[in-house]
């Protein structure tokens, strides 16, 4: 993946932490623990986008156009 260039600016712990993750982990750049961090965060926001749809009602009329003559079939 292409990977473009952003400057951020981070609280002195925070940065330290970025450090000594990225050295315990033998990562090859904090950039690298950023990536990862965001990645997470990403996650996150689909699994809890996941959970709030699954927890909506269903439309009645679904359930009529899950029954529309087509068995479990594989095609």
């Amino acid at each position: 993946m292409l990977a473009e260039k952003v400057s951020i600016s981070l609280p002195a712990p925070l940065l330290e932490f970025v450090e000594h993750y990225k050295e315990s982990h033998a990562l090859k750049s904090r950039s690298k623990v950023i990536e990862m961090a965001l990645e997470r965060l990403q996650q996150e926001s689909l699994e809890a986008a996941y959970r709030q749809a699954a927890a909506e009602d269903v439309d009645p009329a679904f359930d009529v156009t899950t029954a529309d003559g087509l068995r479990d079939e594989t095609w």
